[in-house]
């Protein structure tokens, strides 16, 4: 049964750093955007601690600090958010039509969605291990020790021991990276060689800083919340020895898959699923619809630039929409 149907020129699917900056700038420019949450309202952000790199919090910020005053900015220019959960689209005609349901586990559609404009911010999500200890605080240690973002987090290991997990180019580049920072990284990768390219294997190889574990597998994460990480209890699948592994911090570097796959097939995207836009701008394959974010950004990943192109995918709406306003006005003269 259908309960709510709404149209709206801007409607952004997602609200991390990218759809809120979107929904910013959309609302600034007095196209009344709304805004639907995902699965995780926020994005990534909001299981993360201490965020130090984003500009013009000296001092840092608590991650969901910094996501509630990004959806405080949206709604004071008139954005409305609403949490449902987009089903499917279609996107052959504008307006487009986004069917949502209450939950995933909703068995009917209870609201439409008609969309003049469509901005894609659904995030990626990190693929994580799955193993006791990994989950975001307070079940575990995701945000305390456990991080998925050298880039975000190297800083707080400053003369620790780390451990970093996977075998392709992401896991050189984080061990890498690494190494300015902790006392030691210990690369733990489940089998006998790695995926990534020979120049990252050499240059990994070759790090004094950089001790890899072969044929290891990461069992379960240890600590307290107090303390943070302490140790991994890890497993040698060729010997099928079991140990424990002193460390303060549990890198997960085995890739990140675009929450994407409601788009598959319509908008263009490459073949681990992240959408792919024109040249400088952030249009997709089907006009009127805009891509920004970790959907799109398969490289960078971090909130600054995510929010960049949200600011990106908001000015090319606001172009759209002028343009093809104009061009019916002069139809109708």
């Amino acid at each position: 049964m259908i309960e709510k149907q709404i149209h709206k020129k801007v409607v952004i699917l997602g609200s991390g750093p990218a759809g809120l900056t979107a929904a910013i700038y959309a609302g600034r420019a007095q196209l009344g955007p709304l805004v639907i949450d995902g699965p995780q309202p926020g994005g990534q952000l909001t299981i993360t601690t201490d965020v130090e790199n984003y500009p013009g919090f000296s001092k840092g910020i608590m991650g969901p600090i910094l996501m509630d005053e990004f959806r405080e900015q949206a709604l004071r220019f008139g954005t409305e958010i609403i949490n449902v959960w987009i089903e499917r689209v279609d996107l052959s005609q504008r307006p487009f039509t986004l069917f949502g349901k209450e939950s995933e586990d909703a068995e009917e559609v209870s609201t439409i969605i008609k969309a003049d404009t469509l901005i894609v911010s659904t995030g990626a999500s990190a693929k994580w291990l799955g193993v006791p200890g990994e989950a975001p605080v307070p079940e575990g240690l995701g945000g305390n020790g456990v991080s998925a973002c050298a880039t975000c987090d190297g800083f707080f290991f400053r003369d620790r021991p780390i451990v970093v997990v996977g075998g392709g180019d992401t896991a050189m580049e984080e061990a890498l990276f690494l190494t300015k920072f902790a006392s030691k990284v210990t690369l733990i990768h489940r089998r006998h060689e790695f995926r990534a390219s020979k120049i990252m294997q050499d240059r990994v190889l070759a790090n004094e800083k950089i001790e890899v574990l072969w044929n290891t597998e990461i069992r379960e994460i240890n600590g307290t919340k107090e303390k943070g990480v302490e140790s991994v209890r890890i497993f040698n699948n060729e010997t099928n020895e079991e140990s424990i592994l002193p460390t303060q911090g549990v890198f997960i570097a085995i890739g990140h898959q675009p929450n994407t796959s409601l788009f598959k097939g319509v908008l263009d995207m490459d073949e681990v699923g992240y959408l792919i836009t024109e040249g400088k701008t952030m249009k997709t394959n089907v006009e009127g619809v805009f891509a920004c974010g970790d959907a799109q950004d398969a490289y960078y990943r971090q909130a600054i630039t995510a929010a960049g192109t949200g600011c990106m995918a908001a000015i090319d709406a606001e172009r759209f929409l002028a343009e093809h306003e104009a061009e019916t006005a002069t139809a109708a003269g």
